[in-house]
């Protein structure tokens, strides 16, 4: 499996002249180190003298999106290993024989019906990565101050985890001929895109305030 390479091994992988893995496993790598981050930044504050400070319903805030944040960085890690998984699908059907009519017709929807699960994975990895920036802003705002770079690092590679799968998302896009599966996909794809910009700017805006 991938997630269990050390990072010098997946680097290299990356690295490698082989497609995959490739930028979708990448994104959800970078989703789940965002995610790491804002943890980081939650355990270092809990327990802390501002913690306690603050008002029960930001604690209750801080303690319940960081327990979120374990389940979506071990989303993230599997889908590092799932986005290559589906990648090596669509290799494996596009391999299929098209000698006859019928050899080509069953090996086109082969690729589709593969491209449609290729796609769908770095969708899920964009959803899993813009749940991660919707739990980041209370960590910029009550977090530990001499960790807000770090709520700030974590924001942007939640939303370069986002924005990167979503590329892999339009690129699959273009193999399917079904028009409406098409347009449902391209209006997910705008909205979590919109979303993502603006979670990531609001959190960043709090960063930037508080280093000045």
């Amino acid at each position: 499996m991938l997630i269990e390479k050390t990072v010098k091994d997946f680097v290299s992988q990356v690295a490698s002249n082989e497609p995959a893995p490739g930028g979708g496993s990448v994104s959800a790598l970078a989703g789940s180190l965002g995610a790491g981050l804002t943890s980081m930044v939650g355990n270092l504050t809990v327990g802390r003298k501002a913690y306690e400070k603050l008002d029960d319903c930001q604690k209750k805030t801080i303690d319940e999106n960081l327990e979120k944040l374990q389940g979506l960085i071990s989303r993230l890690n599997e889908i590092v290993d799932e986005d290559t998984t589906s990648f090596n699908k669509v290799m494996e059907a596009m391999k299929l024989p098209k000698e006859t009519e019928e050899e080509k017709s069953i090996r086109r929807k082969a690729i589709e019906d593969a491209t449609k699960i290729a796609l769908e994975v770095p969708l899920n990895c964009a959803k899993e990565c813009l749940a991660v920036l919707r739990l980041q802003k209370p960590f910029a705002q009550y977090g530990n101050q001499n960790a807000i770079t770090d709520v700030g690092v974590g924001s942007l590679l939640a939303y370069s985890g986002l924005e990167g799968a979503l590329f892999n998302v339009k690129i699959n896009l273009l193999g399917i001929k079904d028009e409406e599966y098409v347009n449902k996909i391209q209006n997910e794809i705008d909205s979590i895109l919109k979303e993502g910009k603006e979670l990531k700017e609001e959190v960043l805006e709090i960063v930037y305030e508080k280093l000045s």
